[in-house]
């Protein structure tokens, strides 16, 4: 849990910089526009890295398409102890094997008990691709867990999460 938590975190964190980002546009390195006190100058846009930006699949705004699946509470969620320990070990070996696979960009749960339970980034190109996806999950098979899929424009940057996050987690789940 503590893993998605703050995995989760990261992702709102790199949305909101996103949108702070989002409100000034450049053309040749040059401000055009400026909506927040942040200057975008000649100097500060020659860090751009090409070879990052091509390994992580960003566009000319560092941004891709992702898939991203909202986690909802299935029909299926009166199991006992035993069961749903056992369905807990097999979507959590199921979240690792996608991540490992390169297909799964993030993943975490909500805090509380409500309809929705988490959410999953894919890196793939369309929706049919994702739900490929989420149907490998024993929860989903299972009924317990139930998914919502959307395409989503966000931040490349996404794609190096889970090697910044290996170096920061003490204890891997």
């Amino acid at each position: 849990m503590k893993k998605y938590n703050l995995i989760v975190a990261i992702a709102t964190i790199c949305i909101i910089m996103y949108g702070c980002n989002n409100k000034i546009k450049v053309s040749q390195g040059k401000k055009v526009e400026e909506t927040n006190s942040t200057e975008v100058t000649e100097e500060n846009s020659s860090s751009f890295d090409k070879e990052r930006a091509e390994r992580v699949g960003a566009d000319k705004y560092g941004m891709k398409k992702y898939v991203m699946a909202f986690l909802k509470k299935g029909p299926n969620r009166d199991l006992d102890s035993a069961r749903s320990a056992e369905l807990q070990s097999a979507h959590m070996a199921n979240i690792n094997k996608m991540a490992e696979a390169g297909k799964l960009v993030l993943a975490g749960p909500f805090f509380g008990d409500g309809d929705l339970r988490g959410i999953y980034i894919f890196d793939v190109q369309s929706i049919e691709e994702a739900e490929a996806l989420t149907n490998s999950d024993p929860a989903i098979q299972e009924g317990s867990l139930k998914m919502e899929l959307m395409e989503w424009y966000g931040s490349a940057a996404l794609m190096e999460v889970n090697e910044i996050h290996n170096k920061i987690a003490e204890i891997n789940i």
